[in-house]
């Protein structure tokens, strides 16, 4: 049964993600990770290989860990640049650990009360990962519109669409979403 409301996200909620772009060019890269959001600490996590970003233009890939504390204002960064080197034999990564960064940060990236908060429609039912799902679209003040699609009747979420302003769109689709308690080691990388 569809919901007749936008739902909440869960309380707390961790999984891996897919992230690309839509329509994909040249140079754009299909990359994963995995994210952990606590809305009662107002505290996340993603962790993965950042996307966009230009292997071309800057030599290397990033793979990034961020712990956003909205609750104490800042985040995190942890950074390891990975930079291929042609050899005899082949191809080799080459792994170079980045200065960390720390800085204000005053919201999550992903706020459980997104769809309330803003004006939202309902968007058609889709099928998402194998999944009956729907969806819900909203515009953000300064920032292009997102569609959440959730697993029909649920606050499942499975994929999550934002537009841009160039007309593509970045998709991240969370195969595996789990929901409960979230171990407070997840959110103590870097001290």
């Amino acid at each position: 049964m569809r919901n007749q409301e936008p739902p909440l996200l869960p309380e707390r909620w961790s999984g891996a993600y897919v992230s690309y772009w839509s329509p994909m060019q040249e140079d754009d890269q299909l990359t994963s990770g995995f994210c952990w959001f606590d809305y009662g600490r107002n505290i996340c996590r993603i962790d993965g290989l950042f996307n966009p970003w230009s292997e071309e233009k800057t030599g290397y890939r990033l793979w990034m860990s961020e712990i956003g504390d909205a609750a104490r204002g800042r985040t995190f960064k942890r950074k390891v640049a990975y930079a291929r080197e042609r050899e005899a034999d082949g191809v080799r990564l080459h792994d170079a650990l980045l200065d960390d960064e720390l800085g204000p940060f005053a919201e999550l990236f992903l706020p459980r009360d997104l769809l309330t908060r803003h004006e939202t429609e309902a968007v058609e039912p889709a099928v998402v990962l194998g999944v009956e799902a729907e969806g819900w679209r909203c515009a953000r003040p300064g920032k292009g519109p997102i569609t959440l699609y959730f697993q029909a009747g649920t606050d499942r979420l499975l994929r999550m669409v934002t537009e841009s302003e160039r007309g593509r769109v970045s998709v991240r689709d969370f195969p595996n979403l789990q929901t409960g308690p979230i171990g407070e080691e997840v959110f103590q990388l870097g001290g």
